[in-house]
């Protein structure tokens, strides 16, 4: 399955999937009415998306966890949910 996206500065991916996968990306993509490589560039996307924003949480609470504790307070003893 070729994955690219219709940005023109893409980069062209090779991956291989099984043929149940490939058939339940076809199925998601119709649902949205995009082909199955524009849909699995999408989610390719979102999962680095997603990556990033995790390390920069990382990075962020290593860098000022302890400041921002500091100024505002430890955690609401009542759990962890916002």
């Amino acid at each position: 399955m070729t994955a690219q996206t219709s940005d023109t500065n893409g980069r062209e991916l090779r991956i291989n999937v099984t043929e149940d996968v490939y058939d339940q990306i076809q199925i998601l993509a119709a649902r949205i009415q995009v082909p199955a490589e524009e849909y699995a560039a999408r989610m390719l996307a979102d999962d680095v998306a997603h990556a990033r924003f995790l390390e920069g949480a990382e990075n962020f609470i290593a860098e000022h966890g302890i400041a921002f504790a500091e100024r505002f307070g430890p955690r609401p003893a009542g759990g962890q949910a916002a």
